[in-house]
């Protein structure tokens, strides 16, 4: 059994930052890429950024230059820096990852449970 669990999630300030983390754990032969999400009531779920496991990033334009994703693949671990935040920033962030639990097996998506992020004065 494969989870991810997000964490860093929380309230802050315009102008502030947050650091998200997402811990793959469970049966992992191989990780591939992993990204963020965020979605807000009544909008559909987007993606924010992507990390392959060779480290390649991709962001959407609305947080490039302000957020950088990055992985620790020796801990399973994807991160998701954020600076500069605004209140258009506010969502649910949720972590994605591609993975193969075991050898023989189909790499498939998975998904956290997301974590929310308010940014409010």
């Amino acid at each position: 059994q494969v989870q991810l669990v997000e964490s860093g999630g929380g309230l802050v300030q315009p102008g502030g930052s947050l650091r998200l983390s997402c811990a793959a754990s469970g049966s992992i032969f191989n990780i591939f890429a992993m990204a963020w999400y965020r979605q807000t009531p009544g909008k559909q779920r987007e993606l924010v950024a992507t990390i392959t496991s060779a480290g390649s990033t991709n962001y959407a334009d609305s947080v490039k230059g302000r957020f950088t994703i990055s992985r620790d693949n020796a801990k399973n671990t994807a991160f998701l820096q954020m600076n500069s935040l605004t209140p258009e920033d506010t969502a649910v962030y949720y972590c994605n990852a591609v993975i193969k639990p075991k050898s023989y097996a189909m790499a498939t998506d998975y998904w956290g449970q997301g974590t929310q992020v308010t940014v409010s004065s």
